[in-house]
Parts: C-alpha cells; sequence; structure tokens
C-alpha cells in the first residue's frame, strides 16, 4: 500500500521530491481531490503526494482580470470568488460529477489535464489561459514559468506544456491564470429535427454572429435532459449559444433563426433554461452512470458521419468537432472500432473499469516520431521517470 504524504509548504513539496530522487527511486502519484483517477490506466506507486493542502487563492485583482491560487485550492472556493466578482472561467471547464460520480476538483489538477467546455472553440482551453505557475520538478529542482500577465512570458512558454502533463514532468505548487466577465444575457437557439444537423451547426459556427456554443442531441439524448421543454418534445435539437449584453444577443439570436429558418422548427432558451442546458452539455450529464465512455475529437466537418458510423449513445459538441460516446462495458471497449474510424483527431476513453483501463491504451497512442519527442521532453523534467508513472505512457493526453 502506498504511502501519503500531504505537504502544506513548497518546501515540504520539494522535500518529498528530494528525498524520492535521492538513492531511492521512489515512484510518485500526484493527486489534489483525486476526482479524475478514472482518467488513465490505474497506478501502483511507492508514494502518494496529495498536494490538497496547499490550498487558498492568493491573489485576485478583478480589475485586471487575472487570479492566483495554491495548487490544491478546490475549483469550487475559485467559482465562488468569481461568482462574487460576476467573472468566470472562461473555458468553461467540466465537473466531474456525471462522468465519474465524485464533486470537487483543485486548482492544479484543472490545469494538468487541461479540460475545457463547450466554449472551447471561441474561447480555448484551459492552456490558452494560463499565465504562470510554479513548480517542482521531477529532477527534485523548482521551477517557474510566466508571471502574471500576458507580456510577463519569455522565453519558452511552459504553461503550455505543463498544462495537459497529468502531472507526469511537475508537481505545480502555485498557478495564475486570466479569468473574463460573465455574460449580460444567455440565450440558446434550438432547431428540432434539424433536416442537416451538421450544416446547421457549420453554418452557425462559421456565421459572423459569434456564438459561443454549438451541440447537437439526438432524441434519444435530448430526452434525458432536465429542461422540461426539451425532455418532452421527442425530437432531436441542435443547439446554438449567444452571450453578450442583452441587445446584441437579441439581434444576433434573430439572424441566426433567419439563417437556420429552412433547417426545420426554431425556438429559444432563455436564462435559466439555456443555463441548465449547457451545463448538462459540458458535464456529459446525459451519460451519468457507469457505461464505457469515449470522448472523441475530430475534424468537425467529420463529425456527423463518425458519429453515425460509431453505433451507440452520441451526442456532439464543438459543432461537431467533439463526440461523446456511452456503449455498454465490453472487454476492449470497442478500441478497434473507434480509433479504426478516425483518419485523424484522437479518441480518450474517458471511463472503463481498472481492469480495461489496463489493457485498453486509455490515451491516443501517438505516431513514434512524436512519442519519441515527448518522451524527451519527460526525460528533461523527470529523468528517473517518478512522477506519475504510466500515466500517459508517451499517450495523447486530453
Amino acid at each position: 500500500m502506498s504511502e501519503t504524504f500531504k505537504p502544506d509548504t513548497d518546501a515540504h513539496v520539494l522535500d518529498a521530491l528530494e528525498w524520492a530522487v535521492s538513492g531511492n527511486a521512489k515512484t510518485v502519484e500526484v493527486v489534489g481531490h483525486g476526482t479524475k483517477r478514472g482518467l488513465g490506466p490505474v497506478m501502483d506507486t511507492d508514494i502518494v503526494l496529495d498536494i490538497s493542502a496547499l490550498s487558498g487563492i492568493t491573489l485576485y485583482e478583478p480589475e485586471e482580470l487575472m487570479m492566483s491560487v495554491r495548487a490544491g485550492t478546490p475549483v469550487t472556493e475559485i467559482q465562488a470568488a468569481l461568482d462574487e466578482a460576476n467573472q468566470m472561467l472562461a473555458f468553461e471547464p467540466w465537473s466531474p460529477k456525471h462522468i465519474y460520480g465524485v464533486e470537487g476538483g483543485t486548482a492544479g489538477g484543472l490545469f494538468a489535464s487541461a479540460v475545457a467546455g463547450p466554449r472551447r472553440p471561441l474561447a480555448g482551453s484551459a492552456r490558452d489561459h494560463m499565465l504562470g505557475f510554479h513548480a517542482v520538478s521531477g529532477r527534485g529542482e523548482t521551477f517557474k514559468s510566466g508571471g502574471r500577465v500576458v507580456k510577463n512570458v519569455t522565453g519558452f512558454d511552459l504553461s503550455k506544456l505543463m498544462s495537459g502533463s497529468m502531472g507526469t514532468l511537475a508537481v505545480m505548487t502555485d498557478v495564475t491564470f486570466k479569468v473574463l466577465p460573465k455574460a449580460e444575457k444567455t440565450r440558446t437557439v434550438l432547431v428540432l429535427n434539424a433536416k442537416d444537423p451538421g450544416a446547421a451547426m457549420r453554418a452557425a459556427q462559421n456565421s459572423p454572429y459569434e456564438v459561443s456554443g454549438v451541440a447537437h442531441l439526438p432524441a434519444g439524448v435530448a430526452a434525458r435532459s432536465s429542461v422540461s421543454y426539451i425532455k418532452d418534445a421527442g425530437t432531436s435539437v441542435t443547439a446554438i449559444r449567444v452571450e453578450g449584453p442583452g441587445p446584441s444577443v437579441e439581434v444576433r439570436c434573430q439572424a441566426l433563426r433567419d439563417l437556420l429558418a429552412d433547417q426545420g422548427e426554431l425556438e429559444e432558451l432563455h436564462s435559466h433554461n439555456s443555463t441548465t442546458l449547457w451545463q448538462e452539455i459540458r458535464d456529459v450529464a446525459f451519460f451519468a452512470g457507469d457505461s464505457q465512455l469515449w470522448r472523441v475529437s475530430v475534424t468537425p466537418t467529420d463529425g456527423p458521419a463518425i458519429a453515425e458510423q460509431l453505433g451507440a449513445d452520441t451526442f456532439m459538441d464543438w459543432a461537431g468537432g467533439l463526440i461523446w460516446v456511452s456503449q455498454d462495458a465490453v472487454d476492449d471497449a470497442n478500441v478497434d472500432h473507434v480509433r479504426g474510424l478516425l483518419s485523424n483527431g484522437h479518441a480518450t476513453l474517458m471511463r472503463a473499469s481498472e481492469d480495461v483501463r489496463a489493457r485498453v491504451p486509455v490515451f491516443q497512442p501517438q505516431q513514434d516520431g512524436v512519442a519519441e519527442l515527448m518522451n524527451r521532453v519527460r526525460a528533461g523534467f523527470d529523468p528517473h521517470g517518478i512522477l506519475n508513472p504510466g500515466r500517459l505512457s508517451g499517450q495523447k493526453g486530453s
């Protein structure tokens, strides 16, 4: 059984990793609240390094649109502070509640896994909002990158590298990131039973109306929504979200209705119902439970055809660029079928039993040249391979 260390200062993190490296070669699982332990193979390490005691907002300047926090700070604490100032994390991170059945999460885990929700095509992912960090490498050395403003990034932009590394390069102790004001109004234009959902999504995404979310829910998936109008409609729903100042939202929604008038019956969701629907899309609430869950990232134009060939419960986000697939549990998770449909892009096995995750590559295997480059990068930060060994194993992260 792994021994757990729970440092409460940067110095204690450094001590733990120096000890792990210096003649001991102890492997280390880096964990915050453990809400994403279901993503990736199960690790068997000598030590569990629990960074959840490194907690607290160290600097928040709403007028400067930035925040600095300790890596173990709960995401709920960050969101509460932002709500008070009417601000938000623009990349719209998903909650693990419906995927893994757990609540919580920390700032370090948020950026280490590089998550993003429906706003990603417009706002980018977590890595695009990370300004800087402090960390301890697998060499047992402290380092930092970036700062509190975008112009402070000089040399290598290590924030982009650290985000999505799943704790395999270093243990972050502090993170600084950008925030944005919340939109004054949010509305969602619905196309019911669209003649061509792919064409409807592309038209909305490529329009000049700055949509902040484009998704398609087949009838069977839409019926699981808690939004009564959608749940009771018994039809497929193509949803287009518009955010911003009230008059602008109204004008853009009308323009989208004109643009999509030939696709099917049009409706709108306002305020609470609009927010609820996009939270369900963001958190994959339609596929809560213990089914096997794939997250497939493709070129948006390919999304509808690939979703149809997957032949399981699916819905599309990112205007077709992201497909969520729920399927009954099978020993190989249908990995050859799922990944065999991809000429580009990648598929991540987001949820499966421990046995299946031990047999099936959870992350998309990289081509040899890319895998070699990734291994060289990791060797530079963690030459002994002690940090989260096997979590990525040269495979593609999220």
